[in-house]
């Protein structure tokens, strides 16, 4: 039986999804992340196995993730992947918004994860912003600064939706207040 975590419909109900995965270009520049991951849901049992496959040709093997307890309600101990076991550790000192995936013949990635409930415009901004080589920002302010544009962008929309609905030219009374169109309403008390 499948359950739903958070809102989220979990991967196993859609396997046909591919991984949603933005990656720093290969470079010489090092930075902070090595790219993000946006999940389907909070279930690491159900989405990992994507992201292995996706990475396993071009990183290797993946053999070991590490996350923080405080964004994954459940922490399996191993996931199976295509072939292989994926172990699956956690660690209340990393970053909760970042995993940091292992393998055997490249090394470790540090990947953004975005949480499921995201907004694709967010989402997109973030991947982006998560695969510039040789970052200095790290998972956290990342996380921050989407907060911040976020916010900016929602107060956007709220005044836009005020202005058009007539809210800033009229009275509490409903009457216009010097629009510049339309007419006055009749006054039914009159």
């Amino acid at each position: 039986m499948t359950t739903t975590i958070d809102g989220v419909t979990p991967r196993v109900l859609a396997p046909s999804l591919p991984a949603r995965l933005s990656l720093t270009p290969r470079t010489t520049l090092a930075g902070q992340l090595d790219g993000a991951w946006w999940p389907y849901s909070r279930d690491l049992y159900a989405e990992l196995p994507a992201l292995a496959d996706a990475l396993d040709e071009t990183w290797g093997r993946i053999t070991r993730v590490t996350v923080n307890p405080a964004r994954w309600p459940v922490i399996p101990h191993k996931v199976p992947a295509a072939g292989h076991t994926v172990h699956v550790g956690w660690f209340t000192e990393q970053d909760p918004d970042k995993l940091i995936l292992l393998s055997r013949t490249v090394a470790r990635w540090d990947l953004l994860v975005i949480p499921p409930e995201t907004e694709p415009a967010a989402a997109a901004r973030l991947m982006s912003a998560a695969s510039i080589p040789g970052s200095v920002l790290t998972a956290a302010a990342l996380m921050a600064a989407e907060a911040v544009i976020g916010g900016a962008v929602d107060a956007r929309v709220r005044e836009n939706s005020w202005e058009t609905e007539g809210g800033a030219c009229m009275s509490p009374f409903g009457h216009p207040i010097g629009c510049p169109v339309g007419s006055p309403p009749t006054d039914p008390w009159r």
